[in-house]
Formats: structure tokens, C-alpha cells, sequence
């Protein structure tokens, strides 16, 4: 997807027209978050769970799944083996799932009318930064040139679809604009793992604030990021 052209900022946080009709693409318009390394080779066809992959020497994946992984914490991962997202949100309540795994996308929507994309993606490596946090800053900027860095909040979503001892927290960005009159409510979460060479994003979008919040409630219950198996 190419990036949407425009410079232009929020006076705090109210958004522009230029950026809300950039997020409003973003968000529910099926562009793709993939920036390609032009030397990386063809994906595999993906699947909803993370296939098992190649085991690194000296790489402990059972550690770095059972910790929380903040930004700082990136460099943990296997390098090029890719984090995946649960797809648990079709059993959530009053959930059901869309279109499943379409180019690494699935979508949900629920009866209050919120919808739901998350997305996975390999070979990012092309946005890869000095650090996960700057990463996904590029991703961000990426799809919307007029997303500056102060526009964008750290929040949390769960590392690891374990039921078992304390939950797990991945840190990521979320991008949260103002709703314009009598526009949706939105929000994009998102994290770029450079060593890993990955990206996932989820977008939801509400018919009003108060179901945004439950929404966003399912996805961190329901949609946990799920670790490299090694």
C-alpha cells in the first residue's frame, strides 16, 4: 500500500482530514502492511498459528515466552523467526470471525457493529530501526507520513496464549485519533519486531467510544501474540 501523502498535524488530539481519511484507510481498507526486503526471498503461505521453526543455537524460545517482552527486549527473539497473533477472538462473546488468514489478515466483527483486522507480517526488516520501539515508528510513519511519533501511546497486549500462572504483556504502539462528528470510533495497535523480521497490527473500529473500550478489551484478552516456538 503506499503511503499516504501529507504533513499536516493535530492541534492536540484532534486529527486533521488528511490523517483521519488516512486512518479510516488503514484501519478497515485491507492495505498491506508489508515492506518487503528485496533481497528476502517469497514467503511461505501462512497460517493462522506459527509454524514451527528453524531452532537457533544458543536461543532460549521457552524463556522469552514465559517473560514480558517491553521494546527494549526485541533483541530477545530468534533473529527472522516471526511472532504470530491468536486467532481467539472468533470465540469470544457476541464475536465471529470474517475472512480468516488472507494474506496474513483476519477479520472479526461483533453484533454491537465493531470490526476487527489483525494482521501478521514477515520480512519487514527494511523498516528494522536501533530498537523495537523505533521501529514500529517507521511502520507507523510507513503507512501515514502525517503519523508523528508524539501521536502515538505505549500500551500493552498479551505475550502468550497460556491460561497458566501470571499473564504476559508485549509492549506496543497504539495510534488513537479523535473521532470526527458523527465518524467511528478507532484505534491501531501495532509493534514492528526487527530482529525477528516481523510486524503485526490490529485495527479496530466502533460505532462509538464506549464499544471501542470493550473492544479493545476483547482484543487483549482474546487476540494475544504468540511467541516463536523453538
Amino acid at each position: 500500500m503506499p503511503a499516504t501523502a501529507g504533513t499536516a498535524g493535530w492541534a492536540g488530539r484532534r486529527p486533521v482530514p488528511i490523517l483521519a481519511a488516512a486512518m479510516a484507510a488503514l484501519l478497515m481498507g485491507g492495505c498491506s502492511v508489508e515492506v518487503r526486503d528485496p533481497a528476502a526471498p517469497e514467503p511461505a503461505a501462512s497460517t493462522p498459528a506459527v509454524a514451527t521453526p528453524t531452532i537457533t543455537p544458543g536461543h532460549d524460545a521457552e524463556a522469552v515466552a514465559g517473560r514480558d517482552l517491553p521494546f527494549a527486549a526485541g533483541g530477545t527473539l530468534a533473529p527472522g523467526v516471526p511472532v504470530g497473533i491468536s486467532d481467539g477472538l472468533k470465540e469470544a462473546p457476541g464475536w465471529k470471525a470474517g475472512s480468516r488468514n488472507v494474506a496474513g489478515e483476519s477479520r472479526y466483527t461483533k453484533a454491537d457493529g465493531c470490526l476487527v483486522a489483525a494482521k501478521a507480517r514477515t520480512n519487514q526488516n527494511a523498516l528494522a530501526r536501533a530498537d523495537d520501539r523505533q521501529s514500529t515508528i517507521a511502520l507507523f510513519e510507513y503507512l501515514d507520513p502525517s503519523i508523528l511519533p508524539g501521536y502515538l501511546k505505549t500500551e500493552t497486549l498479551q505475550w502468550g496464549a497460556s491460561q497458566e500462572g501470571p499473564g504476559r504483556a508485549v509492549e506496543v504502539l497504539a495510534l488513537e485519533p479523535a473521532p470526527q462528528p458523527g465518524g467511528r470510533a478507532t484505534a491501531v495497535l501495532a509493534r514492528l519486531f526487527g530482529t525477528a523480521g516481523s510486524s503485526v497490527y490490529v485495527s479496530i473500529s466502533c460505532p462509538d467510544a464506549a464499544s471501542l473500550a470493550a473492544a479493545r478489551s476483547d482484543v487483549v484478552r482474546f487476540l494475544p501474540l504468540v511467541p516463536p516456538a523453538g
